[in-house]
């Protein structure tokens, strides 16, 4: 029997003649969307891939306005229309149905909404506790759904979501705009060809400084109990209170309504680090802290204390072994180093571009490797996949089958926080439970009195 001898830029050349299939494969798919989810049923009713899709917003409030006036110019190019808006505000629909023009309907309920035959699709952007109502009556009516992030605010719901899509074969996308920026595909595919080894460590943040408070958003003069339907904007939470401007505008501090920086900034860092593994997993146990020691919200005049933290960490691990590290702050902006790391090379995030840096007992055998500078992520690249899902019934970029493990990872580390414990999770029996193996029952609305 023969033997190769190699030296070592001949053996860096053999590898890479020898994976010249597979990393050909992967770079044709780099631009597709993530193989994820493909069992799931067929859409009764595909959008043909030259009809007009039609769009109805429900929740038109900042985020939702971000929507409609990022949509409107790119109508032309993506062949949609927006035909009808909805919020609990009469000020707000009103001025959402005039930035889109006078054909757009003004709908006071958004069952009512979903009545309508023509509309094929409808963007949630209301507040948390109502993404999960408004998505899978929309799903039920036939609708496709783009909502906000985070995808519910409690695990249970998420679930509910994700059987309804499941069940109705309808596309949902969920609204962390990061998952279309193609720097974390790139990622993907070198981890899918093996080039950084087993996945053991990632880690990134999302870090602000906001001296005033965080989501201190200025109330204003039109936000009076007659211009907003007070009881449907509370909802099903527990906790119910009468009409307060300051939890309508400032409504991520309050536990009732978002689990804060767990709901508002950690989905634009969970989404696409777990999209970057090529292979999104549920979690197996999950461990987060925070706490609220500066009280900024008392340089804001006349605005309670928050319910939710200033600053917060996650540590979620994997079946596979990986171990994810998250951090975000509302009191300091300095964030860590965007990093997935590898047993055999780590790669790198910035300037948008993926750096994979070999370790050092495997330099032989893998090259260095830049990427080019990707373009930056932006809600406009995020709708248009969206819309490419629907026309072609594939998974999105931030589909529910990424979708639903981000959640429970983002709410495990809410049950963690609260309940000072590390939440351990059985994906096949979807049961949470400590680590002597006693279950606990996920929080929801009720379970604790800021619910």
């Amino acid at each position: 029997m023969s033997t190769l001898n190699l030296n070592s830029t001949d053996r860096r050349t053999f590898i890479k003649q020898a994976s010249t299939a597979t990393a050909a494969v992967a770079a044709a798919n780099l631009l597709k969307v993530p193989v994820y989810g493909q069992n799931q049923a067929p859409s009764a009713n595909v959008v043909g891939a030259n009809n007009k899709i039609v769009l109805g917003h429900i929740g038109v409030g900042g985020q939702g306005m971000a929507h409609v006036t990022q949509m409107k110019p790119k109508h032309g190019d993506n062949n949609t229309v927006s035909a009808a808006v909805c919020d609990v505000s009469k000020h707000r629909t009103a001025a959402a149905a005039n930035s889109i023009g006078e054909k757009c309907a003004q709908i006071a309920d958004y069952e009512k909404m979903l009545e309508r035959k023509d509309i094929d699709a409808i963007v949630c952007a209301t507040v948390d506790h109502w993404h999960t109502k408004v998505s899978v009556a929309a799903l039920e009516a036939g609708k496709h759904v783009y909502v906000e992030k985070p995808m519910t605010r409690y695990l249970g719901e998420a679930f509910e979501i994700y059987d309804t899509v499941k069940r109705t074969g309808k596309i949902l996308q969920v609204g962390s705009q990061g998952c279309s920026d193609l720097k974390w595909h790139k990622a993907a595919s070198l981890i899918r060809e093996g080039r950084i080894g087993h996945v053991v460590m990632a880690q990134g943040s999302y870090m602000r400084n906001s001296p005033k408070g965080e989501w201190n958003y200025g109330i204003q003069p039109w936000a009076t109990a007659e211009d907003i339907e007070w009881k449907k904007w509370m909802g099903h939470v527990s906790k119910k209170i009468a009409f307060n401007a300051d939890h309508y505008f400032r409504w991520r501090k309050y536990y009732p309504y978002c689990a804060g920086l767990l709901g508002d900034l950690f989905p634009h860092k969970l989404h696409p680090y777990m999209l970057a593994t090529g292979n999104p997993e549920f979690p197996t146990r999950v461990a987060s802290v925070g706490n609220k020691k500066v009280r900024t919200d008392q340089l804001t005049p006349g605005t309670p204390e928050r319910d939710v933290t200033e600053i917060a960490q996650i540590i979620a691990e994997f079946p596979s072994g990986m171990v994810l590290h998250a951090t975000s702050s509302t009191v300091n902006e300095v964030g860590t180093q965007e990093m997935i790391r590898g047993h055999k090379a780590t790669l790198t995030m910035a300037g948008n571009k993926v750096q994979l840096d070999p370790a050092r007992p495997f330099a032989e055998e893998i090259d260095p490797y830049t990427s080019e500078a990707f373009p930056g992520e932006g809600l406009p690249p995020h709708h248009k996949n969206w819309f490419d899902s629907i026309r072609s019934n594939k998974q999105p970029n931030a589909g529910i089958d990424l979708a639903i493990k981000v959640q429970t990872v983002i709410s495990l580390a809410e049950m963690s926080e609260r309940l000072s414990m590390m939440c351990l999770f059985d994906a096949k029996t979807r049961k949470i439970t400590t680590g002597d193996g006693r279950e606990i029952k996920p929080l929801t609305y009720g379970s604790t009195e800021l619910s």
